[in-house]
């Protein structure tokens, strides 16, 4: 299965090459980054530390995806506007990881998913993805007694806040407690904001050094308080589950899948 992959020079770019080429079953089909970056015309290989592999880096966006048997794009919210359709036009699944999608990113995502198998998490991992599924479960149980909170750090880098990921956490607990996550979301307090209200879902964004990715989703009531939490401290787990990813997507009817239907918990 040959893999294509946008944005190949970034941190998880690069994770996502080493991914590929570890992998039995997979090969590259090419990596592209933008016009002027010093990436483009390197060899793959090269770029991960490895033996050349004879493919090098682009940025022809459209001659990567009609070349490839599957798409991988962690990149930006605007990029997903386009390789989408794209991927649906050459029939190609994709599998998109990028955080901080809007409404009209996920509706461009569910246009191309009519065509084609589209795999959409804004985490990748195993372990966060059934983080996933036990929020929903004790938000479940849990009655509006206790309050949700949501805290996350990442490195100094990231651009958007909350996570991706934070805002999956966020989601799921609400289905659990049967409201509304928009209508419940407390994201910024400063001042004096008076007392919490009842039935929000508070979040907590920490920006600092390298730190791949910590999450925390808290449940507090008079007298207890019940916490999971997960902390990642490499990249390669997001990688190979976006390969993992890929290679599910194969032979699969179009349709907009998560992560947590590749890993069998939906």
């Amino acid at each position: 299965m040959k893999i294509g992959i946008i944005g190949c020079g970034g941190r998880l770019g690069r994770m996502l090459v080493a991914e590929i080429l570890a992998t039995d079953g997979c090969d590259l089909a090419g990596g592209i980054e933008q016009e002027g970056s010093p990436e483009i015309g390197r060899d793959l290989g090269a770029l991960v530390g490895r033996d050349p592999v004879g493919v090098i880096v682009g940025s022809d966006t459209a001659a990567l995806v009609a070349g490839s048997d599957a798409v991988l794009d962690f990149t930006t919210p605007a990029t997903a506007l386009v390789v989408a359709p794209l991927a649906a036009a050459a029939g190609v699944p994709l599998v998109c990881g990028t955080t901080g999608l809007e409404p009209r990113h996920i509706e461009t995502l569910r246009r191309a998913a009519e065509s084609i198998p589209v795999v959409q998490s804004s985490n990748m991992s195993i372990g966060i993805n059934l983080l996933l599924g036990l929020a929903k479960q004790v938000a479940a149980v849990l009655g509006p007694d206790y309050d949700i909170e949501i805290v996350e750090m990442h490195h100094r880098h990231k651009v958007d806040a909350p996570s991706g990921t934070a805002l999956a956490i966020g989601r799921a607990a609400a289905e659990g407690r049967g409201i509304d996550l928009e209508s419940a979301s407390q994201r910024v307090r400063d001042g004096h904001t008076g007392p919490r209200r009842r039935g929000d879902i508070g979040f907590a964004a920490l920006r600092g050094g390298d730190v791949v990715g910590d999450h925390a989703l808290m449940f507090a009531a008079d007298g207890e308080r019940i916490e999971l939490a997960h902390k990642a401290s490499s990249r390669a787990i997001y990688a190979r589950g976006a390969v993992r990813a890929a290679l599910w997507a194969q032979g699969k009817p179009p349709g907009l899948y998560s992560m947590r239907d590749v890993l069998g918990f939906s």
